[in-house]
């Protein structure tokens, strides 16, 4: 997703968020999506546990021919069904609904970690991805970690995405003990694509800033610990 520096904040941010959806399928591909955690939850408390796995797999059937018959990527639809059957073999294991949303608990938690990690190596992984994507004009011999505008800009960056995932793995593990499987439904769609899109936001016009500090200091931001001297400082 190579994003230009040089566009206005609003339409940065514009573009991040319809790439996003394009690749989700856009907005309807969102709802679509969200059609077998919806018939889960419907059917368990209308019937019970071993009708609603069967009727969640097959709506994740349904999806993943209805976005194939749409021509969205493949990858998008097989993905879906895989993450809802694994939902539902989750719960049928456990003999309990809320296991359904076990998998993504654990992912948040995962995903949190990862991000943790790569602050606390001093590689934040906004920055590797974004680095990657579309590197800094940088010195020769210099790397876009060893600056400091650019470290900061990516440091908070990456500890937004990570207070994101943590934030869906604690709210949602609180109301996987309490077993309040509706509410479980609820906060996985609303701590899902919305939330998503405004952290990504977020992130945009934080690493945006700091590149233009950085530019701004004639791309010799100093290293860390290290101190850039301006005219008269000398």
């Amino acid at each position: 997703m190579a994003l230009s520096s040089e566009q206005p904040p609003e339409d940065l941010r514009d573009r991040t968020r319809q790439q996003i959806l394009n690749s989700l399928g856009g907005w309807s591909g969102m709802v679509v999506a969200a059609i077998p955690l919806v018939v889960f939850v419907i059917v368990n408390t209308a019937t019970g546990l071993r009708t609603a796995v069967i009727a969640a797999v097959a709506s994740a059937v349904l999806v993943a021919g209805y976005r194939m018959a749409r021509r969205q990527p493949v990858q998008q639809a097989l993905s879906g069904l895989f993450s809802v059957a694994i939902a539902a073999l989750i719960a049928a294991r456990t003999g309990q609904a809320r296991g359904f949303f076990l998998l993504g608990i654990v992912a948040a938690f995962g995903y949190a970690a990862l991000f943790a990690v790569s602050l606390l190596v001093r590689r934040p992984l906004v920055g590797v991805i974004w680095e990657y994507l579309e590197p800094s004009p940088l010195p020769p011999g210099q790397r876009w970690h060893k600056l400091r505008e650019l470290r900061r800009a990516y440091d908070i960056a990456t500890a937004a995405v990570l207070v994101m995932f943590l934030a869906r793995a604690v709210v949602q593990l609180s109301l996987f003990q309490e077993n309040r499987t509706g509410l479980l439904a609820v906060t996985k769609l609303v701590m899902g694509l919305p939330l998503y899109l405004a952290v990504v936001a977020v992130v945009v016009w934080v690493v945006r800033r700091g590149r233009q500090r950085y530019r701004l200091r004639g791309a010799d931001g100093a290293p860390d610990g290290g101190l850039s001297l301006r005219k008269g400082d000398e």
